[in-house]
């Protein structure tokens, strides 16, 4: 990962994208993403982090890529290899409860796969697994919603928010989904916006 690339910026902006909520793991996520990325869990050098073996990391990179999947502008979550870079900030930032909750999460998302579509996540096709998060999503919002202060996140919010974290801060979010350029150059007020353009990454 390119280390001069505004992490703090770009985790302010995943925020404003999950509208304006404060993400889970606080402000230890702005200096835990300073570190060194873990490598793709296909990566000869992958290894299991915390309690995430690689085939978790393998499944993390699956939910990530179905919430931020390949376009034709840029690749998804799983080009960045954001499946380990969550299972790093659970195992890094994460109180153990919220850990607890957010492993018991991929049972549930493999369990709720296998009963809406007879297999498992891992081996669903691309339209089940959007179908299972999707359902996922709206318990989240609902849940979200009318939880008390005491009661935890709900385990699919922290996913997101970390897919979003992840994809956002790799070198690919922020130089190919977003556009980025480096400093130093013109200072421009104000420049023109064509509609579907992607929003401009800070500078760093």
């Amino acid at each position: 990962m390119t280390n001069h690339i505004d992490r703090r910026e770009a985790i302010k902006r995943v925020s404003v994208l999950l509208g304006g909520a404060a993400l889970i793991g606080g402000s230890g996520l702005i200096t835990a993403c300073a570190g060194d990325r873990p490598p793709s869990p296909d990566a000869p050098t992958a290894k299991p982090i915390g309690n995430f073996s690689v085939d978790d990391q393998r499944f993390l990179d699956e939910v990530a890529d179905t919430i931020l999947p390949t376009t034709a502008k840029s690749p998804g979550a799983k080009a960045a290899a954001t499946g380990p870079f969550m299972a790093l900030m659970v195992t890094d930032q994460f109180v153990p409860e919220d850990q607890t909750i957010f492993r018991t999460g991929l049972r549930t998302i493999d369990d709720n796969c296998r009963a809406a579509h007879n297999v498992g996540f891992m081996q669903a096709t691309p339209e089940q697994r959007t179908a299972v998060l999707t359902a996922l999503d709206k318990e989240q919002h609902e849940y979200q919603r009318n939880k008390t202060r005491e009661e935890p996140t709900h385990f699919f919010r922290m996913m997101k928010e970390q897919a979003l974290v992840g994809f956002f801060t790799s070198e690919i979010g922020y130089t190919q989904a977003m556009r980025y350029k480096e400093t130093p150059g013109e200072y421009q007020p104000c420049v023109p916006y064509v509609k579907g353009e992607t929003i401009w990454a800070s500078h760093a």
